[in-house]
């Protein structure tokens, strides 16, 4: 009589798996490597990604001109480029009753003012 071993391989690098049965990967490294190659895979979610990120990195900078507890703080176009801001990425507008255009980056936005400075505010909790 002969016996069938049941031999499991990692699903990212085919190592052979020792463990629990239900036991798909060798190690967390694995599991994220073979998770991503396969959101990778579609070219839309790379794309989306990295828009995300952007707007994440703006934000961010939008965030560090304002000091803690104030509402509004005032910077310069070359200060915005210098910490990475990229202008063509935003997620919102807001136009105030007197024709103002807020550029928003998720809850902190830049209003343009004259010779290259920028208003930056907090979007306001309602």
């Amino acid at each position: 009589m002969s016996v069938i071993e049941n031999t499991r391989h990692c699903l990212f690098c085919s190592k052979r798996l020792r463990g629990r049965s239900d036991k798909k990967f060798c190690d967390d490294s694995c599991r994220n490597n073979f998770n991503n190659s396969r959101k990778t895979k579609d070219p839309n979610i790379g794309y989306v990604r990295g828009v995300n990120n952007a707007l994440l990195r703006n934000r961010k900078v939008l965030e560090s001109i304002l000091r803690e507890g104030e509402e509004t703080a005032k910077a310069t176009k070359e200060k915005l480029l210098r910490l990475g801001f990229q202008f063509m990425h935003l997620t919102h507008l807001y136009t105030t009753r007197n024709g103002k255009v807020y550029y928003y980056c998720y809850d902190y936005g830049y209003l343009p003012l004259e010779n290259d400075w920028y208003l930056v505010v907090k979007q306001r909790e309602e």
